[in-house]
């Protein structure tokens, strides 16, 4: 009997350690979704210029997710030092709305990635042609063009249509005119003492570079929500694993307590210890009948002196 309660303890312990470490796991896995998530919706606020609005939902529901699972992974922990079974099942079924949540995430994740190629070209000419008439579009178009060391969309003859400089002029394409954040850290030539214009711009366009931190932006968000995702999965198999193994242990523990109560004669009845009437401990004794045919009662005889 002693051999089988120490198995059993020793049962719940280890199911108990496990969905510890398993929680804290998961709260590690939600900090780098929270890191993720804020790297790449910064560089989605930098490039803001040139981004559509619903793709900064991707990176902004993977850092929800963070902290949701979070307060997920303590439920687990919690869960488990107090050994509640209700408690772990919530956590089994909070990971699983989780787990639904990140495959959104996942899967808006590739639809964007689809969509990065036709969105930058349509927004980086729109901001070429907009760049002397808004300040904040010509400070857009700079920062991408000075961050990233590039100039046009595909090349720098694509400013010989929206530069003013180059408007009622035929130049050749070595020759076309273009904003100074092309040049980056290269020599200028000083027109005047005001105005200087970039004779040596970056040879490369933007749009190559564009797409691919944008693309490998979304690809991130999308590969790692679906990593986690399915390891949460195994997870949510384990909580209500380790639910069904907590409640068949306490069931054993519970009945075989009920059972060395039952050997020692001893009922549990409202809290209060009430010991079966035959018992020596009461001080009487049933006796049977008098002689056959006699109809003569019950008696009780004490068994031990009474105390006035």
């Amino acid at each position: 009997m002693a051999n089988r309660e120490l198995q059993l303890n020793s049962g719940m312990r280890c199911a108990k350690y496990m969905l510890i470490i398993v929680s804290f796991m998961f709260a590690l896995t939600a900090i780098l979704l929270i890191m993720v998530g804020t790297t790449i919706q910064t560089i989605f606020g930098d490039f803001s210029l040139f981004i559509d609005g619903h793709f900064s939902s991707p990176p902004a529901l993977l850092i929800a997710i963070g902290f949701i699972l979070i307060a997920v992974a303590t439920l687990g922990a919690y869960g488990a030092v107090k050994e509640s079974v209700m408690v772990i099942n919530l956590y089994g079924v909070c990971l699983f709305l989780v787990f639904i949540l990140e495959v959104s995430a996942a899967i808006a994740a590739f639809v964007m990635q689809s969509q990065v190629k036709g969105m930058l070209i349509r927004t980086m000419y729109q901001a070429m042609s907009e760049y002397n008439n808004d300040p904040y579009v010509k400070a857009g178009v700079d920062l991408m063009q000075s961050e990233l060391k590039c100039c046009g969309v595909y090349q720098p003859e694509d400013w010989k249509d929206y530069y003013p400089p180059n408007k009622n002029l035929t130049l050749p394409a070595d020759d076309v005119v273009v904003p100074n954040s092309c040049c980056g850290e290269a020599p200028k030539y000083e027109i005047d003492a005001t105005e200087a214009i970039c004779l040596q711009p970056s040879i490369s366009g933007c749009f190559n570079k564009m797409d691919f931190i944008i693309s490998q932006s979304s690809m991130l968000i999308a590969t790692g929500a679906t990593t986690v995702a399915f390891v949460q999965l195994l997870g949510v198999l384990c909580a209500f694993m380790l639910a069904k193994t907590l409640r068949r242990n306490k069931s054993i523990r519970e009945a075989r307590r009920w059972q060395l109560q039952q050997s020692l004669g001893v009922l549990i009845s409202g809290g209060k210890m009430a010991p079966p009437q035959n018992s020596a401990v009461t001080g009487y004794q049933q006796l049977g009948n008098g002689e056959q045919g006699s109809q003569e009662p019950y008696t009780y005889t004490p068994q031990s002196p009474s105390v006035n």
